[in-house]
């Protein structure tokens, strides 16, 4: 018996060069091309920053290279943010924010992520000049944030320029998450506003700015002072015999501290004024900072009612310690009082 004739096996169709070996070439050349432009944009962008010119290495992102004819991104170098009067001042500045919007449920851990879109910016605003903005609420688009951005810092440029402040940032350097922008921004509220902390002095960073320029990465670096004195900071008078004494006997001054929760100062009022200050009034035993300060600034409004000049000093500054604005406020009433009998 015959047997029936086989089929022939199908062969493989045979796969056109330019479909099958030059194409996968192609393909895998295509990928390392890619990848060697990025590779060889971000070395010459760390060749740049990382000159012999620069004080310090910086660790440069790929988005910190990626710049377009002439535009300009700046850094704050690595060793300024390992400084601890910076990291002082971003944490004085981190709790301050969360202080003022605690009743508004908002915590902020990191300036520069927490504050870029406007959205904390607005509230933290509203809060302190005790006013309502004419934003949404919520937006998501890059567009949309700056919009509020813009609105947001025009409302704090209106209330900073009458008073001369220089203004070192920008819609696009806040959104930028520029750290050093915001920082500006932030200690400018703080002083405008007199807020209850004290900022470390003479803060300064080293700034890396990197410009396109022909194709090429340029980089220079310059210092940035964030925070000068407190008395320039804010707005204190001249200097005069107690600054001396201070700066001479700051050792034999502690005993002011004890003035410091405005209990002594309102019991003294009292006394000097021959009245008894009714207990509900102020906190005989402060256990926070605002009860101190209330304390403080319910004794100013005693000195006031009874013929003293309004205190150069705030209530803030007699609660935090400060020795030269509490000694102010003891000699004034020495002034008026050492004749007395």
């Amino acid at each position: 018996m015959s047997s029936a004739p086989r089929s022939p096996t199908p062969r493989p169709r045979r796969m056109k060069k330019d479909e099958s070996f030059l194409g996968k070439l192609g393909g895998t050349l295509a990928r390392k091309r890619r990848a060697r432009e990025v590779s060889d944009l971000q070395e010459e962008g760390k060749n740049a920053i990382n000159s012999p010119m620069s004080p310090a290495l910086v660790d440069v992102h790929p988005e910190d290279t990626q710049l377009e004819e002439n535009e300009e991104r700046t850094m704050i170098d690595p060793t300024s943010k390992e400084d601890p009067k910076f990291k002082e001042l971003v944490k004085v500045l981190l709790d301050w924010i969360n202080d003022v919007l605690v009743e508004e449920r908002i915590i902020v851990k990191q300036l520069e992520e927490d504050l870029y879109d406007g959205q904390v910016l607005q509230k933290l605003l509203e809060k302190l000049a005790g006013c309502k903005l004419n934003v949404a609420e919520v937006t998501q688009s890059e567009i949309g944030q700056k919009q509020k951005l813009q609105t947001v810092l025009e409302a704090v440029h209106d209330l900073l320029r009458p008073r001369g402040w220089a203004l070192r940032w920008s819609v696009d350097s806040i959104h930028g998450k520029n750290l050093v922008a915001i920082l500006h921004l932030l200690v400018s509220l703080a002083m405008h506003f007199r807020a209850p902390i004290r900022l470390p002095e003479h803060v300064t960073v080293q700034v890396v700015v990197v410009r396109k320029r022909e194709g090429l990465l340029h980089s220079s670096h310059i210092s940035e002072e964030l925070t000068t004195t407190t008395e320039m900071m804010m707005g204190r008078f001249e200097r005069d015999a107690f600054d001396t004494l201070f700066d001479h006997a700051p050792d034999k001054l502690s005993v002011v501290k004890k003035f410091a929760d405005g209990v002594y100062l309102v019991l003294l009022m009292g006394l000097l004024e021959d009245y008894f200050v009714p207990l509900h009034h102020f906190y005989l035993t402060p256990e926070s900072f605002d009860q101190k300060v209330h304390n403080v600034s319910f004794a100013f409004e005693l000195m006031l009612d009874g013929g003293l000049k309004k205190p150069k000093a705030r209530p803030e500054d007699v609660v935090n310690l400060d020795l030269k604005s509490t000694l102010r406020v003891l000699y004034n009433l020495f002034t008026k009082y050492k004749n007395v009998e």
